[in-house]
């Protein structure tokens, strides 16, 4: 790989590369059995809700068919005869995704938050997207089951009330809440943010980035035993960093990525302490798109509504990273408005310009609705909103989750990572994590110190001076076809290294260790013979 200079190599960011490692491994024509296991992107996905979903788009293409051209349709009206032809239509096409919309339909339980008959008539206009997604923020029809799901899943059912703006995966909402952030003053170029790391890469690069330039505050995960299990969490010292009131806001990917644990109990009740006696106007923004893997989640917008903004993406769970479908949620009742509302009476009148496009009064506009409304420079935002056909995938996804089969195929989907797990911890022989907080959606080794217990003090001290984790990886990729992401970036040691447990057949999780093992070999018999 000449085409590159080392310097340069180690200058890449993880992702750039492990795509430019990708490229010349593909340009050597004997390869015959790459393994990319730095790639995020899961392997499965859930076919209920999707042939639910292109069902619906069927009966919807039928119903739009009724007194029209040979060429043209017209569009879904309301009909009270709908609901008839939408159960013999489910009759004549059996299937787990006509089972499915026949629960629903059946159900004693309405998941739907309207009569099911304009349930149904709506929920055929937006799968067929013959108008404009109104409202903008998230359609009616979308909304309550949407809530359900989050509510089910990751809010430990709470009854706190909130709203949520549907977008385009995990992240467009990263993205939309930043540039709200710094538009309404919550955030000022300059200010004081935290960072709660190990975390998603653009969590660390968004802030450095000119129009930000946050003085970042690092709150360091460690690795830590528990019960006899590894886990990260993080130490009380590091949390405490967070009551000095001059930290405006504090980003968390709860479970982290690459280190794949959930926040322990503990560490959730210190932040209650935080908030509720020296940082009171902490603003939380939570990442969770990872909580459906963990067996008990607890996310801190449960914990913290007041305080807390809630990322989620609907992709790593269902195999749907194309669709690109993800909510943002704050409570009704919230901190980002009250901050809003006691800002200086210049910032006010500047926001009142800026907003007044929107309504008469733009001092009534949410903070969430001016998320949606700043999506689109506020000039468009009578255009914004998630695409309607999207957010009705959502919906499938989110009944699907609601019901019985939804859960056995979580468990599913966790016993798929736990295997994963399993395999390659056993073939590295490494201790499996603590089970309670773990995805195992990813993993991080740190291949120092594994290469210090499996070799010893001398030949880890040797990699440590002579090799960096980018030469090691670059050497995985040429001699051994396997691609592994370095995980520094996102605020891990020099030397851990990512693994998904997501992206690989599950019998190929050994081979993933064993070539691992096979290139450590090769190096350690180099230096042998040096000695």
């Amino acid at each position: 790989m000449s085409t590159i200079t080392e310097q340069a190599l180690e200058e890449l960011s993880p992702f750039e590369l492990s795509l430019f490692l990708e490229q010349k491994i593909h340009e050597n024509k004997n390869v015959t059995n790459l393994l990319n296991a730095g790639r995020g992107n899961p392997n499965w996905t859930a076919p209920t809700p999707r042939e639910a979903f292109f069902l619906l788009g069927q009966f919807a293409t039928q119903e739009t068919l009724y007194g029209t051209g040979e060429l043209t349709a017209g569009m879904i009206q309301s009909d009270a005869t709908r609901g008839q032809r939408f159960v013999d239509f489910l009759a004549n096409h059996p299937s787990k995704g006509a089972d499915f919309l026949k629960k629903i339909w059946f159900s004693d339980n309405n998941f739907l938050g309207m009569p099911k008959e304009l349930w149904l008539t709506d929920i055929l206009d937006h799968i067929i997207g013959d108008n404009y997604p109104n409202p903008v923020r998230c359609l009616t029809a979308c909304e309550a089951p949407i809530k359900s799901y989050l509510n089910q899943e990751l809010f430990s059912n709470s009854t706190i009330p909130f709203d949520v703006f549907a977008v385009e995966g995990g992240t467009a909402g990263i993205c939309y809440i930043f540039d709200t952030l710094l538009n309404n003053f919550l955030l000022n170029r300059g200010d004081k943010i935290a960072l709660m790391l190990p975390t998603f890469a653009p969590y660390l690069e968004i802030p450095e980035l000119p129009k930000y330039a946050f003085e970042i505050v690092k709150v360091q995960a460690k690795q830590t035993m528990v019960d006899g299990k590894m886990t990260y969490q993080y130490p009380d010292e590091e949390i405490n960093k967070l009551r000095d009131s001059d930290i405006k806001a504090v980003f968390v990917v709860n479970p982290s990525n690459p280190t794949a644990n959930a926040l322990a109990q503990p560490t959730i009740e210190l932040l209650k302490d935080i908030v509720s006696t020296d940082n009171p106007e902490l603003m939380i923004l939570t990442d969770d798109v990872y909580g459906t893997f963990v067996p008990v989640f607890t996310s801190l917008f449960s914990e913290l509504p007041y305080n807390t903004a809630c990322i989620y993406s609907y992709s790593k769970y269902f195999g749907a990273t194309g669709w690109r479908v993800g909510t943002i949620a704050v409570a009704k009742h919230n901190l980002f408005d009250e901050l809003i509302a006691n800002l200086p009476k210049e910032n006010i009148e500047q926001l009142n310009e800026r907003y007044a496009s929107l309504t008469a009064d733009p001092t009534t506009i949410t903070f969430i609705d001016r998320i949606v409304a700043d999506s689109r420079d506020v000039a468009l935002n009578h255009a914004s909103g998630l695409s309607a056909p999207q957010q009705v995938m959502m919906v499938m996804f989110s009944l699907y989750s609601l019901l019985d089969e939804g859960q056995a195929y979580k468990a599913e989907v966790m016993d798929i990572c736990r295997q994963r797990e399993k395999l390659l911890f056993h073939t590295l022989g490494l201790q499996e994590p603590l089970e309670d907080l773990d995805t195992a959606y990813y993993c991080e080794i740190n291949y120092e110190d594994w290469s210090r217990k499996r070799y010893g003090n001398a030949f880890a001290d040797y990699l440590k001076n002579k090799w960096t984790v980018t030469k090691v990886l670059t050497s995985l990729a040429e001699k051994e076809q396997l691609m592994l992401l370095k995980a520094n970036a996102f605020g891990s040691s020099e030397w851990a290294v990512r693994v998904s447990l997501a992206n690989l057949a599950t019998n190929q999780y050994p081979e993933v260790g064993k070539r691992i093992i096979r290139l450590t070999d090769s190096i350690r018999d180099q230096w042998m013979k040096t000695k």
